[in-house]
């Protein structure tokens, strides 16, 4: 997908922070520009990327870093409101497990981990999930959410978002793919149990990760529309609530 040129924002202290305005969504309607944003950890901003985030009139963030995440590398914006919502990616735990044994990780069992951390996701993680929703409905002061990378935690978040305003799934795949052309990985350290060609796979997305957890959405009774009104207490007036606030 050709990158809108209003899409991603030009920040020296993150690197995947970008706008979800643009898309066609609900009844003919498009995602407002300059609402809602996603993006990696903001515990690197610099003062200019704080004044632009204060141009932005960002007024709120919602943070899916866990605890210990947040705790080494903490951010401070002078009147932006700050919101926990934290979740530990399985893949973490499935990852040190493997190490204790003394197993390598190729590169498929690289994407299985990831398809089930994605899975993981919509069975364990709701809560975290619903309450974005909650902090969306409140107002439509433009609003960050984020995780570390800004790639699985927070591109199934606003995987649901967009879905939740009905815009098409092939467009939220492609905005989930966007975090390949604009994350900058980490360096690659070489490492005898996690190889760079695994750890490429977990830096980056792929269709496969967001899939899985879409498959696992489209299980529960009800497909999409019953998961989002039963797990994250989006019904028809919740959703009537989020296009007012966030279609143009």
């Amino acid at each position: 997908m050709p990158l809108h040129p209003d899409r991603a924002l030009p920040l020296d202290g993150a690197s995947n922070f970008r706008d979800l305005g643009g898309y066609p969504a609900a009844g003919g309607r498009c995602t407002r520009w300059r609402r809602l944003f996603r993006a990696d950890h903001l515990g690197a901003l610099t003062p200019g990327d704080a004044a632009t985030l204060r141009t932005l009139g960002v007024a709120r963030t919602v943070d899916f870093r866990a605890t210990p995440e947040r705790a080494a590398r903490p951010y401070a914006l002078p009147g932006v409101v700050q919101h926990a919502l934290p979740i530990e990616p399985a893949v973490t735990r499935h990852l040190q497990a493997l190490q204790r044994q003394g197993r390598a990780v190729t590169p498929a069992v690289m994407a299985s981990l990831m398809q089930d951390t994605y899975r993981a996701f919509v069975h364990d993680n709701t809560a975290a999930f619903a309450g974005l929703f909650e902090r969306l409905m409140e107002s439509d002061d433009p609003l960050v959410f984020h995780c570390t990378a800004g790639k699985d935690r927070t591109g199934l978040a606003a995987a649901l978002v967009l879905l939740a305003l009905e815009v098409p799934r092939e467009v939220v795949m492609q905005d989930y793919l966007l975090t390949n052309q604009l994350y900058r990985m980490p360096p690659l350290q070489d490492h005898p149990l996690l190889p760079r060609a695994a750890q490429e796979v977990l830096w980056r997305v792929q269709h496969g990760f967001l899939q899985a957890a879409l498959d696992a959405v489209d299980a529960q009774p009800g497909g999409a529309d019953g998961w989002l009104r039963r797990a994250l207490g989006l019904g028809a007036p919740e959703r009537r609530r989020l296009a007012a606030l966030y279609l143009d």
